[in-house]
């Protein structure tokens, strides 16, 4: 049986990387899917492949940081397929690096933003329509950075990550008596167009900073999210669940 089967899903973040893998591996499990990203053009070849392989999914492309957005994907959820069920806030960015004496407020505020702002305003409107439900899986995609783990340059990044740790734990509190499952997803370095390793010898060093010494493929992540979705982890929640190769607990 299919894992996802029948159940309605937005993916946010979904044009490339961990997302687009992540939807494509849902439709393959049965889900209808809701895919968000800024790149409309991106997000329709998308659509296109799930339809080719007999999946179901529409796309809306948006900024994750409006909440008009945020509500606007839930509605198409609901006109489309009448509910939704699974929502895996997926998008984000590393933000500005830079000394923190050297961060102007403008670069602060976008990375908290992007990558903490958008978590809230998916949740928002996405646990309402959950309850309708009787009950549902949200997952923020998280980071080591500002958990296991402090990299300099990173402070904006890393207090963002951080954060939706705290609102996972807090809504996973507060709705679990309602059926609706909260986890954040920490994935190690992946191989996806933002990934911070540029050039062969950067590569080589996050890939040594694994205790797999080597990064992730995007599809590798994607079947961690799969299981935060699906009924696999229905005792599950309030958990910050490592798909991370190892970095977390390497120092060699």
């Amino acid at each position: 049986m299919l894992a996802l089967a029948n159940k309605i899903v937005i993916v946010t973040g979904a044009s490339s990387g961990i997302g687009r893998a992540t939807a494509k591996l849902f439709a393959e499990e049965g889900a209808k899917l809701v895919v968000a990203a800024r790149r409309q053009a991106e997000l329709d070849a998308l659509v296109a492949e799930i339809s080719d392989t007999d999946g179901t999914a529409v796309a809306l492309a948006g900024d994750v940081r409006d909440e008009a957005y945020a509500k606007a994907l839930v509605d198409l959820a609901l006109e489309k397929f009448g509910g939704l069920d699974i929502a895996f806030n997926n998008a984000g960015a590393v933000g500005v690096m830079a000394p923190l004496p050297d961060m102007v407020p403008a670069a602060w505020h976008e990375t908290m933003d992007i990558n903490l702002t958008s978590a809230f305003l998916g949740a928002k409107h996405q646990i309402p329509a959950m309850l309708e439900r009787g009950g549902g899986s949200l997952i923020f995609t998280s980071s080591f950075v500002g958990y296991t783990a402090g990299v300099p340059g990173m402070a904006a990044h890393a207090a963002a990550k951080a954060g939706s740790i705290g609102l996972t734990q807090v809504l996973a509190a507060e709705y679990g008596p309602k059926g609706v499952r909260v986890n954040a997803l920490m994935p190690g370095g992946t191989d996806t167009p933002s990934a911070t390793f540029k050039t062969p010898e950067s590569r080589a060093f996050v890939e040594n900073l694994h205790a797999l010494k080597r990064v992730a493929e995007p599809e590798e992540i994607a079947r961690a999210a799969l299981f935060l979705a699906s009924d696999a982890s229905s005792f599950t929640t309030g958990s910050a669940l490592f798909a991370d190769g190892g970095i977390s607990i390497t120092r060699t």
